[in-house]
């Protein structure tokens, strides 16, 4: 029987280097100086409650659901309770900076950048033959076939077959100007003309046509886009 294996401290630091992750590593030191410090010097403390509630939700994210659940967790990644208590620590102190610096921005930000949060329920078959896609599209237009039975037919990734192409809700920062522009001049429900880009050739069936609605998902949305483009600002001005 082969002898354990024992991995040092040096020997695990070493293979952060050869694996390239130094830079990264940094970065994310680096991060949570910036968010120790701005906590501190904006006054934001963390009360005990706070904490244990912090850690049932790490708990719960990692599906740890008993004592035994959790020690074993931390064995297999090296922590201690200090440790753990000190995530959790940066993480409450994260979600506390990144509202009291930006709680009061959210409605300017939504109103702002309002278009870009309009979504669209769309459906999508990527091509590799424009001629094939045209002749497809004026096919679904004329009811000849429908946009499922195309799907069903030319996508090969098994999961979205099964859907019909369906993508979900998609928001129009999350797409391709040239597709952006045409899904959202379409009159829904309609088939857009295809639409070429790098990826090939995009047949469209565009569903339904969302405006924004700022609830609390979406107010913590933006919260944190606009804490983590401070946090980018701050590490970059620290290079």
């Amino acid at each position: 029987m082969s002898q354990p294996i024992t991995i040092t401290n040096e020997e695990i630091l070493h293979q952060v280097k050869i694996s390239c992750k130094i830079p990264e590593i940094v970065e994310q030191i680096v991060t949570r100086k910036v968010i120790i410090e701005a906590a501190e010097e904006a006054g934001i403390k963390v009360e005990v409650e706070e904490l244990q509630k912090a850690a049932d939700q790490i708990r719960l994210a990692n599906k740890l659901d008993s004592a035994d659940d959790t020690w074993n967790w931390l064995e297999k990644h090296g922590l201690s309770i200090d440790d753990f208590e000190e995530i959790a620590d940066i993480s409450l102190i994260s979600g506390k900076l990144a509202n009291h610096l930006f709680a009061d921005k959210v409605e300017p930000s939504f109103f702002e950048n309002q278009l870009d949060y309009v979504g669209v329920v769309m459906y999508e078959i990527v091509l590799d033959d424009e001629d094939l896609a045209i002749e497809l599209f004026y096919a679904i237009k004329e009811g000849e076939i429908s946009f499922y039975d195309v799907a069903h037919k030319y996508i090969q990734d098994t999961e979205l077959r099964r859907k019909g192409g369906y993508l979900g809700i998609v928001c129009r920062q999350d797409l391709k100007p040239e597709i952006s522009t045409a899904v959202f001049a379409a009159k829904p429900p309609q088939v857009i003309k295809p639409i070429v880009t790098s990826k090939g050739v995009h047949l469209i069936l565009v569903e339904e046509l969302i405006q924004p609605d700022l609830n609390e998902k979406f107010r913590k949305n933006i919260i944190s886009n606009l804490f983590y483009q401070w946090l980018n600002q701050q590490i970059e001005q620290l290079k």
